[in-house]
């Protein structure tokens, strides 16, 4: 029998709609670079609101070029969306500046850190802070918070950020796009050029800015295996194209990703021969 109350509390359709549309959007996107250089072709994917999902794929497949289309970089690199759109929080976003964007919520962890090598770590943190207008006491509050998640920070925020090490390094980046109080994060690379045990340290912290500040996470990275345990959701990129997306578990079963991606089978690990022989089979590509 039907619950008489049931429909009555039911969310009207608009707000249904809203609670089921993604966080972030890319919608057929197509990439070119210097008029010339098709780049990305026909990209899509979607981030959910307080998930974190992985954007997945050797070098060179488009992983950098996708983060920098939705963060609108793309102009300072020749490069042109020429087909397709990006959404934040339902919102057209493509055409907008990167400070805009910042002040939405959407902040962007580049490649390599880009550190500020002059200044100390505090330093580097509070130019994350610029786009808001924040009084001296809330921005305090901000440092304590990302003190609070990257303790090693702590001890060096007066050293140059030049001569700490790049796992203290990629921490502060992550940090500076903190105090800009993103609700997402895209973050490109975490892993490149950090010891082993400083990666796993870094993505502990992701997962738990994730869990405990809601923060949205797109993350780009060549280390499927670190990717997928931290992640999600996830995609994977080949030659600018989406080739094969699902939930973490399931990539990390998938045999075709383990073969490609991991170097793992069901027989064990594959040499370098026998990967370039398996790399001729894959499905999606056939």
């Amino acid at each position: 029998m039907m619950n008489p109350t049931s429909h009555a509390n039911a969310a009207p359709p608009e707000m249904a709609a809203a609670a089921a549309a993604p966080y972030l959007s890319v919608n057929n996107v197509e990439v070119i670079y210097d008029h010339v250089i098709l780049v990305l072709k026909g990209v899509s994917l979607q981030v959910p609101q307080g998930k974190i999902v992985a954007l997945l794929g050797a070098n060179g497949a488009g992983k950098s070029t996708t983060l920098k289309t939705i963060s609108t970089l793309l102009r300072g690199e020749r490069g042109d969306v020429t087909k397709g759109e990006v959404q934040f929080k339902g919102e057209r976003i493509d055409q907008l500046t990167p400070n805009e964007l910042v002040r939405r919520g959407l902040s962007q962890v580049m490649e390599g850190r880009h550190c500020f090598g002059h200044l100390s770590i505090e330093e580097n943190l509070l130019t994350g802070a610029y786009t808001r207008q924040a009084s001296r006491a809330e921005l305090k509050q901000s440092l304590e918070k990302v003190y609070h998640y990257f303790p090693r920070l702590r001890e060096r925020r007066s050293s140059q950020a030049g001569y700490t090490s790049g796992g203290e390094q990629q921490m502060c980046a992550i940090g500076r796009a903190l105090m800009a109080k993103p609700s997402m994060i895209l973050l490109d690379e975490p892993s490149m050029g950090i010891a082993p045990q400083i990666v796993e340290e870094i993505f502990g912290i992701v997962k738990d800015l994730n869990s405990k500040e809601n923060v949205s996470f797109l993350l780009a990275e060549q280390n499927t295996s670190i990717a997928l345990r931290y992640a999600d959701f996830g995609y994977i990129l080949e030659n600018g194209r989406v080739v094969m997306e699902g939930a973490a578990a399931e990539l990390s079963a998938n045999e075709d990703v383990k073969e490609f991606y991991l170097g793992v089978s069901g027989a064990g690990r594959k040499s370098f021969r026998d990967m370039k022989f398996y790399r001729r089979r894959k499905r999606w590509l056939a």
